[in-house]
């Protein structure tokens, strides 16, 4: 039997020293010194070991109750290393604060995010989730703990807000299930006791049939072009705002051939996958307009010249996110439009054709498709997307040249274009 001077006289060396006590307890001094006590034992006819506490702190008295606690463990059937990290998960769950749980979430997520997402949910949890639960323990944390943090949010009008952190708060909690610091989620059921969503609405559109219309208010328009170009742009190429805004010339392949194409990189992509256009010839022709507009890169200033639509003392250095919706304010179709919209008039107007296959548009309008069909279908139809944006192009056209007749009328007796403002009209 171990005695406090044999323990002690053991010298540590290049490998570990293990003496024995007796029942499979022994001490083992490692290299640096440490002793620590260990049990071996058979469980399920495997020669198996483990750990106890370290010598001092766990005297020899100590550590001979531990070996027979365990040997209680082995007659009862049950592994003590299987006891021994249940125990070791259940502590570190009660330590787990919810605050290190989202942060854990958080980074695993965010290589599918664009900063801008992270950051917000970021800002959403710093602000009405972490003051109240933040530093709460995982496992203690109820129903009634969220619905308070949740009506917080509530009370300030803010309802769609309310159940978008409730979504964020439950996936959180989900993440911590698997491992054991998570036994259940607390947001589970909150939802019938939330006040309801408002009906969701769709971004505003102007009627197809008003498209001359807008055409018109655009071209009479005295405004900068450079906001005239940027919309323009957005509507033929079916993009998103932000993906139109930041558009760079290094992004473009093929400009002077018979198939030029923008290739958006995934960072920039709500989706994160890189998205290819195909440009017809009049997005090539308004590329000329925007390059002879652009006096930076005519003079060799690299950080402004290298977007379509820089501007000097906006955030990203390119038009602001509400510039074109101001333009769209003035030309008295704010109330019926947004910029987005302009992408459900392209998808509305492409599908009624019948021309084109819903799989192009879906593309077209950057929608993965989700499922099984999306991990085998990885075609990206680009010339059947091209000859449908080339008739999308000619399309505007016609409705532009429609226009003619409403600014003639409002400004002039002249002889107005009527044919082709019928021909619009009729073809809806």
């Amino acid at each position: 039997m171990l005695t406090d001077t044999i323990i002690q006289s053991i010298l540590p060396a290049a490998r570990p020293i293990k003496k024995a006590d007796g029942g499979g307890l022994n001490i083992c001094v490692l290299p640096g010194g440490r002793r620590e006590w260990r049990l071996s034992y058979r469980f399920a006819h495997k020669q198996k070991s483990i750990t106890g506490g370290d010598y001092p702190v766990m005297s020899i008295d100590r550590a001979r109750v531990w070996r027979e606690e365990m040997k209680a463990v082995l007659s009862a059937g049950k592994d003590p290393a299987d006891i021994k990290r249940r125990k070791k998960h259940e502590d570190q769950a009660e330590r787990t604060t919810f605050r290190q749980l989202a942060q854990e979430w958080m980074i695993a997520k965010r290589p599918g995010w664009s900063d801008r997402y992270a950051g917000v949910i970021e800002r959403r949890l710093e602000a009405d989730i972490y003051p109240t639960i933040g530093k709460l323990s995982v496992r203690s944390i109820l129903p009634r703990d969220m619905l308070d943090a949740l009506k917080t949010i509530e009370d300030r009008g803010a309802i769609e807000m309310a159940h978008r952190v409730r979504a964020y708060c439950s996936e959180i909690f989900r993440f911590g299930i698997p491992d054991g610091r998570v036994l259940t989620d607390p947001c589970r059921d909150l939802g019938t006791v939330m006040r309801k969503r408002a009906k969701v609405t769709h971004r505003s559109k102007i009627p197809i049939k008003e498209l001359p219309r807008f055409y018109a208010a655009l071209n009479a328009d005295t405004g900068s072009r450079l906001s005239h170009l940027a919309l323009r742009w957005t509507i033929l190429t079916m993009v998103r705002t932000t993906e139109a805004r930041h558009a760079q010339w290094s992004e473009f392949e093929g400009l002077g051939g018979p198939e030029p194409l923008w290739r958006i990189p995934a960072e920039r992509m709500k989706m994160r996958v890189e998205h290819l256009v195909p440009l017809p010839p009049q997005a090539v022709a308004l590329l000329r307009e925007i390059k002879e507009l652009n006096v930076y890169g005519q003079y060799g200033n690299e950080r402004f010249g290298q977007y379509l639509f820089p501007v000097i003392g906006n955030q990203g250095d390119t038009i602001s996110s509400n510039r074109m919706l101001v333009l769209l304010q003035r030309l008295g179709v704010g109330d019926k439009a947004t910029v987005h919209g302009f992408r459900s008039i392209a998808s509305t107007v492409l599908n009624e054709t019948g021309l084109f296959k819903a799989d192009w548009i879906e593309l077209q309008l950057a929608h993965v498709p989700g499922g099984v069909r999306a991990v085998y279908n990885a075609a990206r139809y680009l010339s059947h997307r091209r000859q449908m944006l080339e008739w999308w192009a000619d399309y505007l056209d016609k409705a532009e040249q429609a226009s003619a007749a409403i600014a003639i009328e409002k400004a002039t007796p002249a002889k107005p274009n009527v044919g082709a403002l019928e021909w619009f009209q009729s073809s809806w």
